[in-house]
């Protein structure tokens, strides 16, 4: 989960969506986001220490921390924090990497994250950064983030298109309709600020050995897109000296057609 206004006012439903988090997004496409951030660093620079923005219940912060790299998870939900700790501790390395440092946890809101020290790259991926609802927001964590790395140092991420919200919107709605969790989710779009809230409500079975009982609850997510020229400009503003743009994990020129954009940025 990532930090803004809008999120804090989310963050008491994300108590309960942070417990079935990683059943509706088993689908998501980690292990790309991690081979994309791996190339990306053997182009750039291999990193030791990476700082991963609005990192949700660890899925992308586990593996590299597995993989060897030090890691610091930030996310503004407590409970997706929690939920990223039992994860790592469950893993084989799990209890003597989080005891020894390989990883930390730390709730901060991502317009305003801090380190100690400046760390070697900075990635945030899932459409984290869609998340922040205003022009200030993201050019905050920009700065932020430029301030936080290295010289020499890499910003990774990613973010949805401004017509994947189109999409959204033409294709709802959606439904998943497994034994242990469900969801009907709904869209509705604001053109003139290109932002869409999202509207889930999500079915929960308390007791897989019970009798089939299920926990109703309401979800609200509002994501904004940005003009791909605007955030570029904005990154090179902020002191970045290369930036570039792919698409969809691969790198390739984003165009019209890409669902996802992603940002290459080095200090």
């Amino acid at each position: 989960m990532c930090g803004n206004e809008s999120a804090v006012t989310a963050m008491v439903s994300y108590r309960k969506f942070a417990y079935v988090y990683d059943e509706l997004m088993e689908d998501m496409p980690y292990p790309d986001w991690i081979r994309f951030a791996r190339q990306a660093w053997e182009k750039h620079g291999m990193p030791k220490t990476v700082v991963d923005l609005g990192c949700g219940t660890g899925s992308i912060t586990i593996p590299l921390v597995n993989a060897g790299f030090e890691v610091t998870g930030i996310d503004l939900s407590a409970d997706m924090l929690a939920v990223a700790r039992r994860k790592m501790e469950g893993t084989p390395q799990g209890s003597r990497l989080f005891h020894n440092g390989g990883v930390r946890w730390v709730q901060q809101d991502m317009t305003e994250w801090e380190m100690p020290e400046p760390v070697d790259s900075v990635i945030s991926f899932c459409d984290c950064l869609n998340y922040l609802l205003e022009e200030e927001d993201i050019v905050r964590t920009f700065r932020r983030t430029y301030e936080g790395l290295k010289p020499g140092g890499t910003f990774l991420f990613d973010v949805h298109h401004p017509n994947t919200l189109r999409r959204y919107e033409e294709e709802q709605p959606f439904i998943w309709n497994e034994s242990s969790v469900a969801y009907i989710w709904t869209c509705e779009r604001d053109d003139a600020r290109d932002e869409i809230e999202h509207h889930l409500t999500i079915f929960a079975r308390e007791d897989e050995s019970g009798p089939g009982l299920y926990r109703r609850f309401e979800e609200n997510h509002v994501q904004r897109s940005y003009d791909p020229e605007w955030m570029k400009s904005q990154l090179l503003r902020c002191g970045f000296r290369d930036v570039s743009c792919y698409a969809d994990f691969e790198w390739v020129e984003a165009t019209a057609d890409a669902a996802r954009l992603f940002y290459v940025a080095v200090k």
